[in-house]
């Protein structure tokens, strides 16, 4: 933390799974997390992480048991509120996310890790006593493969074109959905696939030989999705890497 803050970084503090591995009851989070934030220079982002992504995160804030969590997180947030600019949530859970939103202290940001609803969890709903209960902030891994189509909608959000909004960012969440279908955190895996066809790097090998994590079918699956949102950006040479991998696997093209 002390390094990330000399160099003007935001921090972020992720999940941990050594402190899943260690503690003993919500006290022992409350314990670690109030001396972390107290030693912070500004107010920092929590993530929590769900056990989709990983497993090893299961329980996190010492229950197995959403409502004891989400009120551990929240004890943690309000005695330090001064510290937290807000938590980032990836549960999958739109209902959860948005219950948790209307219970945080004023100030403090909701962002939204849940790749399968955002788009509504962004456009928000209004409900709530303070103006940061009504939406989510965007924190997302599907971002980084919908770029384009995000900013643009983003825009149309600011200048209060909510259908426009609409219209841009709802083709792309069945693609961010099969993208984030279970086992979820081969998610890397789809990422990884539309920046190579896309032109983005020039091959498709991940670490751990994780380029195989996911079925050819899901790739071919991807492929369509990403063309029914318009987000290959490169048409011609989406179609010609996708003929390569599907020859690589024996499957004849015209």
């Amino acid at each position: 933390m002390a390094a990330i803050e000399r160099t003007g970084g935001r921090l972020i503090l992720m999940a941990s799974r050594a402190l899943v591995r260690v503690a003993h009851s919500p006290a022992d989070y409350e314990k670690v997390y109030d001396r972390l934030l107290r030693q912070a220079r500004e107010p920092v982002i929590l993530h929590w992480l769900g056990g989709m992504f990983d497993p090893a995160l299961e329980g996190y804030w010492g229950s197995l048991e959403l409502p004891g969590a989400i009120n551990t997180a929240l004890g943690v947030i309000k005695a330090n509120a001064a510290k937290v600019d807000g938590i980032k949530m990836s549960l999958l859970d739109k209902d959860i996310e948005i219950m948790m939103r209307r219970r945080l202290p004023a100030g403090v940001r909701m962002y939204t890790g849940d790749d399968f609803n955002y788009a509504e969890l962004i456009a928000g709903d209004g409900a709530g006593t303070l103006p940061n209960h009504g939406h989510s902030d965007a924190l997302l891994g599907i971002f980084d493969t919908i770029a384009p189509a995000a900013s643009a909608a983003l825009g149309k959000l600011a200048q209060g074109d909510s259908a426009g909004f609409h219209r841009i960012l709802e083709p792309t969440v069945p693609l961010s959905r099969h993208m984030f279908q279970t086992p979820t955190w081969h998610y890397k895996t789809g990422v990884v696939f539309m920046a190579w066809l896309n032109g983005h790097q020039q091959h498709f090998t991940m670490v751990g030989g994780q380029q195989s994590a996911r079925s050819l079918m899901h790739f071919v699956e991807l492929f369509r999705l990403a063309d029914a949102a318009g987000l290959l950006l490169k048409p011609e040479l989406a179609v010609a890497r996708m003929k390569t991998l599907l020859a690589v696997h024996g499957v004849a093209t015209s």
